[in-house]
């Protein structure tokens, strides 16, 4: 390609992001393996101006906007996929623009997992991003999924980040739609385990309450609850985990692994 020589490290870069949409630039430090922030600002300025990643910048005024990333049409033929990213003018100001806080929020999640894993205990070994229902009868579309693996166990769990923006009437049907998926069997067949969680993740504590109360009616089971804070301040693997029933907080695995 003129002007740029594409490296493995581009093209796993590459492949990533058409899993993670879009991403700033902390992001990619982790998701694409950058040790250096000059590197990383080096490598996406070059890939940009060859036309295989799009940027935009997010923020209200010009003091406060910073740079974000996505998968170009190019990029994309380049590894044999889609973009999936934003459909905005290449360098827009993207303003409450939820789609993007949204997915940066799920890349977020992903990026305290992949730290926290780091220490050998437990080993992120799956992600999975969704464009379109699970199953043709369950109309669930989850932010995303993972699996995660210690020596004695596999957690698999359904992640939803929940910015506050949605209504609880729209919770009350995820919630129908996950009871069903757990049920019906639809989810050992497609994904090849026997159980799974859902691990919600909220812009806030008085938020988590209210979704909460909502599973709450419904079942006791599958839902573990967190805000965003607890897991960039404690670690994913802390005890910051809530159940629908109860006060007493929790870990995902039933011995302490370490949070840094």
């Amino acid at each position: 390609m003129p002007g740029i020589i594409i490296q493995e490290r581009d093209r796993h870069l590459l492949k990533e992001l058409a899993t993670f949409r879009v991403v700033d630039r902390e992001q990619v430090k982790i998701i694409g393996g950058f040790n250096s922030t000059t590197r990383v600002n080096t490598r996406l300025l070059a890939l940009t101006k060859a036309g295989l990643l799009r940027r935009f910048f997010l923020g209200a005024t010009e003091a406060s906007k910073k740079a974000v990333y996505s998968l170009s049409p190019k990029g994309a033929v380049l590894i044999g996929t889609r973009s999936h990213g934003p459909r905005r003018p290449n360098d827009a100001l993207l303003v409450a623009d939820f789609f993007v806080l949204h997915q940066l929020a799920i890349n977020d999640v992903y990026c305290a997992l992949k730290r926290a894993s780091s220490s050998n205990a437990v080993s992120l070994v799956r992600w999975l991003s969704f464009y379109q229902q699970l199953a043709e009868h369950i109309r669930l579309i989850p932010d995303s999924y993972c699996e995660l693996c210690t020596r004695e166990s596999t957690l698999a769990a359904f992640l939803e980040i929940d910015l506050g923006h949605e209504r609880l009437k729209v919770w009350k049907g995820k919630i129908a739609n996950y009871i069903q998926l757990a049920v019906s069997g639809d989810y050992e067949r497609i994904f090849r385990q026997k159980q799974f969680r859902v691990l919600v993740v909220a812009t806030s504590g008085r938020r988590l309450e209210s979704i909460r109360k909502t599973v709450r009616s419904a079942t006791q089971k599958i839902f573990w609850f967190t805000t965003i804070d607890s897991i960039q301040s404690q670690g994913p693997f802390a005890a910051i985990w809530l159940r629908p029933e109860g006060d007493e907080p929790q870990t995902l695995f039933p011995t302490q692994l370490p949070t840094s």
